[in-house]
């Protein structure tokens, strides 16, 4: 679970500090850098599993490509900053294995995670640059800071109990200046708890977390892990409505694909394909009820097992009972019908989302919403195997989503303009703030709260320019009941 990002020189976000809970939407309209504080927690993630170019060319720069990674330092006028950092606070789960299969146990859970890239030109190829590791490491969040950490509303007797929140001494990763290079230090939590093992920054081609094990560093290796489930999620109506082999992903991918296997591997596990069982039927009930619920013309939900072309085909039956394949479902159907197997998966991580509402009637955004915040875990009950760490974070332009979010979970993304110190350059950059009287205004670091004003100009759905006082009944209401706020 990420509870707290830092960010500064990634694109157009400047000592951006946000706190995340378990179901975030980020609101704002096009190109004010929503997306690319996707793009900066996509890229965390790539870094903890691949190389530094690897994860560069992930990641989309300025002008929507991903060729050169200057495109993803900050530029002020026409000037590139030289350095990146990211802070970030997460819990990670308590228990997990390598990619070996090798079991690993955390010493304590929450973390903070600190790395710092700089860009240099890679003189072998001349035009080339690359990404040079200037800090990182792994510390531990003390027990008794924890509350102070974890603003959101949650229960302490509960749920903050159940996350394994150990005791620790030293860091896990550390940065250290050694007869003026820089060495990055492994330190060992495993069984041996032997000598760190050092490597010389300037020579590493990825994060040392990356390279984590479940004997060495099984506290290092779990917040990779947690990290590595950190998901963008575009779901596409092309990609959703495509059969599957039998031999496809039972995951479903960054942009819906695999819909069909997905389903069909969470309704067999532990069933013979041939003879169906009882949790199977159980399962695309469950579906089935999560659909109707959304949908009024939804009778049956099934994955259609094709053993001639060896093929999954996802069906809808309506109320006449006649099933329809996947690719005659309509982009609504289908994209409820991903969040419902997301909810079935029952996977730690971070799910992200860009846009959730596009495909869906205004009449179902709200229960699309819905469906949303249940996927994200229950902080008010303790972490377990139905209960995991898990959270949603989504993006949006859409003044209908921001009238039905709770105002606990929203963040406002904005413009806003500086002025660089040394090269006196303006710019401008992404701010994310948050609404008054809610926990983030309220926490160890407040984050800048958006006045009603600025708030209901995005609101309103009749121009810029129109004044609060023309706005809709309904936003007020919505601002003065549905979010209880209290404005001065």
């Amino acid at each position: 679970m990420l509870t707290r990002l830092k960010i500064n020189g990634f694109k157009n976000l400047v000592d951006v500090d946000v706190h995340f809970g378990p179901f975030t939407c980020i609101a704002g309209a096009n190109g004010v850098g929503k997306s690319n504080l996707f793009d900066a927690i996509r890229f965390l993630s790539a870094l903890a599993d691949i190389s530094f170019l690897e994860a560069a060319h992930l990641v989309r720069d300025e002008e929507g490509l991903s060729v050169d990674i200057r495109g993803l330092f900050h530029r002020a006028g026409n000037k590139r900053v030289e350095k990146m950092t990211f802070e970030a606070e997460m819990i990670v789960p308590r228990k997990g294995n390598d990619h070996l299969g090798q079991l690993a146990e955390a010493t304590t859970t929450f973390l903070r995670y600190k790395l710092e890239l700089s860009y240099c030109q890679d003189t072998t190829s001349g035009t080339m640059g690359v990404l040079e590791l200037v800090h990182e490491s792994l510390d531990y969040i003390k027990k008794g800071e924890a509350s102070r950490h974890l603003p959101f509303k949650h229960s302490a007797a509960k749920w903050r109990a159940s996350l394994g929140l150990g005791k620790r001494s030293s860091p896990f990763i550390s940065t250290e200046a050694e007869e003026n290079r820089r060495i990055i230090k492994l330190h060992q939590d495993g069984g041996s708890r032997g000598k760190p093992r050092s490597l010389l920054a300037e020579s590493l081609p990825r994060t040392v977390l990356s390279d984590s094990n479940a004997s060495e560093s099984p506290t290092a290796l779990l917040a990779r892990l947690e990290m590595r489930s950190w998901r963008l999620l575009q779901l596409e109506p092309t990609a959703l409505r495509k059969p599957d082999e039998f031999t496809a992903p039972g995951r479903l991918g960054m942009d819906g694909a695999h819909l069909a296997k997905s389903l069909y591997a969470q309704a067999n596990v532990g069933c013979n394909p041939d003879q169906p069982c009882e949790s199977s039927k159980q399962v695309y009930a469950q579906v089935t009820n999560s659909l109707s619920q959304l949908l009024d013309d939804v009778r049956e939900v099934k994955v259609d097992r094709d053993e001639k072309r060896e093929l999954l085909t996802l069906k809808v039956a309506g109320k006449d009972g006649v099933f329809h394949p996947a690719r005659s479902l309509s982009d609504g159907t289908l994209r409820f019908l991903a969040l419902a197997v997301l909810e079935l998966e029952r996977m730690p991580g971070v799910l992200c989302f860009e846009e959730p509402e596009n495909g869906i009637h205004p009449q179902r955004i709200e229960a699309m919403l819905e469906l949303l915040q249940d996927i994200a875990m229950d902080t008010s009950e303790p972490v377990d195997d139905d209960n995991p760490l898990r959270q949603v974070i989504i993006n949006t332009h859409s003044p209908s989503v921001v009238l039905l979010v709770p105002a606990d979970s929203l963040i406002v993304a904005d413009l806003q303009e500086q002025v660089d110190q040394v090269t006196k350059t303006r710019f401008t950059h992404a701010c994310f703030s948050c609404l008054p009287e809610t926990w983030r205004q309220r926490a160890s670091k407040p984050m800048t709260t958006v006045s009603l004003g600025k708030l209901l100009s995005y609101l309103n759905p009749l121009g810029d320019n129109e004044p609060a006082s023309a706005q809709p009944i309904s936003v007020k209401a919505h601002l003065d009941t549905q979010m209880k706020l209290k404005f001065c």
